[in-house]
Parts: C-alpha cells; sequence; structure tokens
C-alpha cells in the first residue's frame, strides 16, 4: 500500500478518530474528578543573626553567619521534631513521618530566605500547615543554637516575614493536563486503529489495486447517485443529458466511458455477446446491464436485452415492461421470438427479451443447444446484452459467459472484498469463460474514496438552466444527423416497421431473428 492508500484510510476512518480523541478527552477528565484534590501554600522566612551590630562590619559578619547556618537549616526542616511542634500545633491526626512528606523547605540560590510549600486537601489547611511549619522550625532552631551557644542565646534566628495566601485552584490534579494527555492519547489509538483497518482490508477501494490484484482491467467505474433508487434505476443516456438532471450526469459519462472501453477492447472482433454478472446479489448487475443497453442503443447500436436471470429477474422491471412470456418460453418452444422480443420507449434501437417463465432447471435451460443458438442468431443482427444471475450462488452465470464473448463482472466499492472477486473469476475460468472487465459501481462522488471518481469537471462541462435553449440550437444539426444515423440503424434492424413505435409492441414473424426455436433442448 502507497502513503495515498493510508491517508485515505485516515479520511475514511475520521469518525473513529473523533470518537477516541473524544473518549480521551473523557477519560482524561473523568480521571480528575476521580482524584482527592492537593492545594498547595508558600510561606516564607528569613535567617538573619540575633547579634548584628549598627556598623557595616557587624552587620557583614552577622549575614555570613546567617549563609552558613542555611543549608544545616534545610536539613532539620525535615525532622520529626518540627513535625511534632506542627501536629501539637494544629491538632493534626496525623503521624510526623507522613507529614514530612507533605512539606519541602526551599532556599532560593544566594539568598538567606527559606520557603515551606504545604499540601493539604483544602486551601486553608494548606496555608496554616505552611505558617505553622516555620514557626515549629524557628523553635527547634532556636532551641538547638542555644544548647550549642556558650552564652545560652541563639546567635541565628528564623524570622517569618510573608505568610501564606490561600490558594484558589489545586495543584494536583491539573485538568488541562488531564485532557492534554487524554486527547493525544485517544488521538493516537485512533489513529493506530485507522491503520490497522487499512492495512488489513480486503474490500475493493480503488481500481489501480484492483488491477493489481486481480489481473482483470477494471473498464468502468460507474458513482452512486442518491436520485437513482429502485423506482428510478434508467438514466438519461441520449446526448441532450448535459444538464446534469437528477445527478445522472456523473452516471451517463461513466456509462459511456464504459462503452467506449467495451469498444475499443479487441477493435477486430469486438465483443457481441456479453453478460453482465456480479459475485453476490445486490451489487447493481440489473441496472448496470439495463443501463449499457440503452447506452450502447444511444450510439445507434442495435441492441438487444436479454434477461438470463431466470431465478429473480430484474430487467422487465427496471426497464417498465411487462412480463409475461420470454426467454424460458422460446427456449421450451412455447413462443416464437419476434413475438416476445419487446420494444421500449426509451430507445428505438432497443430490443428486450424479458425471462419469462421461471423453468425448474435454470441451469440447464440456459446451458442448452437450444440457447446457443438463438444467442448464435441474435449476435448476427445486434450486440447481445445478458443480464445473468450472480456466479457465487449459482452456476448459471458461468454456463452464460461459456457460451458469450465474455463477461463483465459488477462489484460494489467499498463492500465487495478481493475474496468474492477472486472466486467469481476463478468460477468464471473453470467454466472457460472469459472476463471482458470489473465494473466497480456505487463508487462515491465525495469522501476519501472519491478521488478518482468525483467527476469534478462536470460543473464546467454541464450547460446551465439559462443556457439550455442556445445549447440545444448549437447542437441541433448533431441531432439531426444522430437521428438519420438511428434510423438507418433502425432499417436495418430486424423488427417490423409496426413496431418501431415507442411501446411494448413484440416483433414481428417478418423479422430477420429466429422465429421458431431449433427442435432439441438439454435438460
Amino acid at each position: 500500500m502507497e502513503l495515498r492508500d493510508y491517508l485515505r484510510g485516515l479520511r475514511r476512518h475520521w469518525l473513529a478518530i473523533f470518537l477516541m480523541t473524544a473518549v480521551g478527552l473523557g477519560a482524561g477528565y473523568g480521571w480528575t474528578l476521580l482524584q482527592t484534590p492537593v492545594y498547595v501554600a508558600s510561606a516564607s522566612g528569613l535567617v538573619q543573626s540575633t547579634g548584628q551590630g549598627t556598623d557595616v562590619g557587624s552587620m557583614s559578619l552577622g549575614d555570613n553567619v546567617a549563609r552558613s547556618r542555611v543549608p544545616s537549616y534545610l536539613v532539620m526542616a525535615g525532622w520529626t521534631d518540627v513535625a511534632d511542634g506542627v501536629i501539637d500545633e494544629l491538632g493534626l491526626d496525623t503521624t510526623p513521618e507522613q507529614l514530612v512528606q507533605r512539606v519541602e523547605v526551599t532556599n532560593p540560590s544566594s539568598t538567606v530566605i527559606l520557603n515551606a510549600a504545604a499540601e493539604a486537601s483544602t486551601p486553608t489547611e494548606a496555608k496554616e500547615l505552611a505558617e505553622a511549619w516555620l514557626r515549629s522550625l524557628a523553635t527547634v532552631v532556636e532551641g538547638v543554637e542555644a544548647e550549642s551557644s556558650e552564652s545560652g542565646e541563639a546567635p541565628v534566628e528564623i524570622i517569618s516575614r510573608e505568610t501564606a495566601s490561600v490558594p484558589s485552584q489545586p495543584a494536583f490534579p491539573d485538568v488541562q493536563t488531564a485532557l492534554i494527555v487524554g486527547g493525544v492519547l485517544g488521538f493516537g489509538f485512533g489513529i493506530a486503529f485507522a491503520m490497522l483497518r487499512t492495512a488489513a482490508d480486503r474490500r475493493i477501494r480503488n481500481a489501480e489495486d484492483t488491477e493489481q490484484k486481480t489481473g482483470v482491467a477494471v473498464v468502468g467505474t460507474i458513482p452512486f447517485v442518491p436520485s437513482m433508487d429502485e423506482k428510478n434505476r434508467l438514466v438519461d443516456a441520449s446526448a441532450a443529458n448535459s444538464t446534469g438532471r437528477n445527478g445522472t450526469f456523473a452516471v451517463s459519462e461513466a456509462l459511456r466511458a464504459l462503452r467506449t472501453n467495451l469498444q475499443f477492447m479487441d477493435v477486430d472482433h469486438p465483443p457481441k455477446t456479453i453478460v453482465v454478472t456480479s459475485p453476490l446479489p445486490g451489487d447493481g448487475k440489473s441496472t448496470i446491464a439495463c443501463n449499457l443497453a440503452l447506452t450502447l442503443a444511444a450510439a445507434g447500436t442495435t441492441v438487444v436485452l436479454v434477461d438470463g436471470d431466470l431465478r429473480r429477474s430484474m430487467v422487465a422491471k427496471t426497464m417498465g415492461l411487462p412480463g409475461g412470456a420470454g426467454l424460458s418460453d422460446v427456449l421450451a418452444g412455447r413462443a416464437a421470438l419476434s413475438e416476445v422480443l419487446q420494444r421500449t420507449e426509451k430507445s428505438n434501437n432497443l430490443l428486450v427479451l424479458t425471462a419469462g417463465s421461471v423453468p425448474p432447471n435454470p441451469s440447464e435451460v440456459l446451458g442448452s443447444e437450444r440457447m446457443h443458438t438463438l444467442l448464435a442468431d441474435l449476435t448476427k443482427h445486434a450486440t447481445v446484452i445478458i443480464d445473468a444471475p450472480p456466479l457465487l450462488p449459482v452456476t448459471d452465470g458461468a454456463v452464460l459467459t461459456h457460451q458469450a464473448d465474455g463477461a463483465l463482472i459488477v462489484t460494489t466499492l467499498g463492500k465487495t472484498t478481493y475474496d468474492l472477486l477472486d472466486k467469481a473469476l476463478d468460477t468464471l475460468r473453470k467454466a472457460r469463460g472469459r472476463p471482458l472487465g470489473i465494473v466497480l459501481n456505487k463508487a462515491p462522488l465525495r469522501g476519501a474514496d472519491a478521488a478518482t471518481y468525483s467527476y469534478e469537471y462536470r460543473h464546467d462541462y454541464t450547460s446551465k438552466p439559462g443556457e439550455a435553449s442556445s445549447a440545444d440550437d448549437q447542437s441541433e444539426a448533431p441531432k439531426s444527423s444522430h437521428k438519420a444515423a438511428a434510423s438507418k440503424a433502425s432499417r436495418k434492424a430486424p423488427v417490423s416497421k409496426s413496431s418501431r413505435t415507442p411501446s411494448t409492441q413484440t416483433a414481428d414473424a417478418s423479422d430477420d431473428f429466429v422465429t421458431e426455436p431449433p427442435t432439441d433442448q438439454r435438460g
């Protein structure tokens, strides 16, 4: 995987990163609520000589004596004698050893000042403890100095000069620090989660990785448009669809790109019988088959759309045609092909052969000699698009691909896994079928996986509503030539003139298509 894949993974899992960061912030704040607050108050005292005179020499000597005593007093500040005095003064319920751990006495460099910082659970207790500690220290120092002096008086004393102030905020826990630490840890876990999910992700995400891992070309990427729902699965495949109506311009353009790739796949022998299938149901193969047939027909090609899914047929519903008799009836000899071929108002160059009655043995019916002969006769006059069942649940799709020029495998971007796609390709190879290419369906127009398929140019290449009339005038000549080509192609199409009216009429018996099925049938 490349760096951009990991960056897309971070963008894809942004919600998980955000949630984990929020959880880290919440955990940090919750930790502060569970802790007992600790307040710190500081009091200062001055070490000075008691026998200091008024002349400069005496003052200098007294200052030197005070400075020499400061290191000793720092050590004495940790004595239990000092703690005992504080316990007696404040009436604390604790031991001297525990109390000593709550007080720290320091000396600023090059000074004779002692700072006592005391910790307590309340601001008032911290203030009282700091002041009492200095008083108790002064008492202990006075007693020690007096005992060691010949005169019985202490030459140096500690005088409290600055009383402690009541702290307004606890020194511990620090809410800001806890939030920063919790947020950083949560964000780090979110990044790690996104990286692991991206590295272990087996779902199809882009065309480059798909081609590299399967060895099959990606011939089309169809974007997902919310306006295309179950009631409206078809797009306007005509050249007039340049305004992006209903947001389907990107889909129409992607289908035209798929049509071009099919036409140039083999210039000398382009595929004429194309199976559209997928690894599993729900990938949108029927919608792709119907829209591809309309797109090919819009270019002037005579197309026959065959519903080869005899188990769960969707072509008739998608195209808005009645079901009734269809492919299975023709193969069973109950109807002639010209009687069940239907026109659609979507295009004059498109004929639709619905699935018909559901047979008890679909795989045998689709693999019969009659099906092979039928496809061969249809291919003589038109390009045949077959909507086939999924490859993994049943064998119908592989059987149809064996009788066709190849199959387009429709996958869902971000849902279909490489394992499923590999199994589908393996099923085709075992049936001696040819994969023409892979179609990535439902590609998002926005988001982490939309960089390649965003169709951002549609705003520049689509006409604005106010420019629609002028665009129509400018394109009148091309449309006329297109209509002429379409009418010429329709005259070549093996259907009767009566069936050229946009309706659901069937072809007449005078058509060049097979009107009677072959005499034998397998299964």
